[in-house]
């Protein structure tokens, strides 16, 4: 058993905390029980898992699971779990899992969604949540966003992390060229576009292109975007969370498809 916090392994493990030694080291941290069971079911690699004994206990499978599957499994004391994760109070298992790069299509067929200079990891978290829930075919981000191997992202995603296609992008704006010469739709949310975003039609190939927290999309690409939509509001709010907003267009999006495939099968 791991029992001190100087062990090479321990130190390793804590770095990853900051985005820095993630990117240096092409590795990322996993914290937590549900988050380990998604990497199982999705055959996400992961290179080292740590565990107390009373999570074993408890998890005999998952632990099984975890021993055949990972290339080195330690047993930790409670003192040196708790060191390596960022959370106050862990449930006892963490892993290292390596940057695996698994962009998505760029051939739109359904529906994609594009955020720009996103700041705060649970909603990157929850958008990609909802991606996932409401059929999305990929996520693309800004490089100025917020780290999506950010652990905040990785819990805020339920585990859906695993499942959502996602790149990050230098250069959205040659990005939304080429799918708007190639005939995609590009759907924009603006506090000052008049269009309701049910109004539009998302049976055809679309992208979904949202913006930063409190400034919203850059001018560059809400020019970009032919159909600007609002999701309207009454009383005296002025906008909703960025989360809530991508959940808004997408299920619209989900629900216009589905009919449209229910439509075409009844003909």
């Amino acid at each position: 058993m791991l029992t001190s916090l100087q062990n090479p392994l321990v130190k390793s493990i804590r770095k990853l905390h900051q985005a820095k030694a993630r990117r240096s080291q092409d590795q990322f941290l996993l914290e937590g029980t549900h988050l380990i069971q998604e990497a199982l079911a999705t055959h996400y690699p992961l290179e080292v898992a740590c565990y107390t004994p009373a999570w074993a206990a408890a998890h005999p499978d998952l632990a099984l699971s975890l021993n055949q599957s990972t290339e080195r499994v330690e047993l930790v004391s409670d003192a040196v779990l708790e060191s390596m994760a960022t959370t106050q109070h862990p449930d006892g298992v963490v892993a290292i899992a390596p940057q695996s790069h698994r962009p998505p299509n760029s051939t739109i067929r359904g529906i994609g969604l594009v955020v720009e200079t996103l700041q705060d990891p649970g909603n990157l978290g929850t958008i990609i949540r909802t991606a996932v829930a409401a059929g999305a075919e990929g996520l693309w981000l800004s490089a100025d966003s917020v780290a999506p191997d950010h652990p905040k992202v990785l819990r805020a995603s339920a585990g859906q992390w695993f499942r959502l296609p996602l790149a990050v992008v230098d250069d959205l704006d040659s990005l939304l060229t080429d799918w708007e010469r190639d005939g995609v739709q590009l759907v924009a949310a603006s506090s000052y576009a008049t269009v309701d975003y049910w109004s539009v039609d998302f049976a055809q190939p679309t992208v979904i292109v949202l913006g930063n927290e409190g400034a919203g999309l850059s001018a560059d690409l809400q020019r970009r975007a032919a159909v600007q939509v609002c999701i309207p509001m009454a009383g005296e709010v002025e906008s909703l969370n960025v989360g809530v907003s991508a959940a808004l267009l997408l299920y619209e999006a989900q629900r216009q498809r589905r009919a449209t495939a229910q439509n075409q099968a009844q003909t």
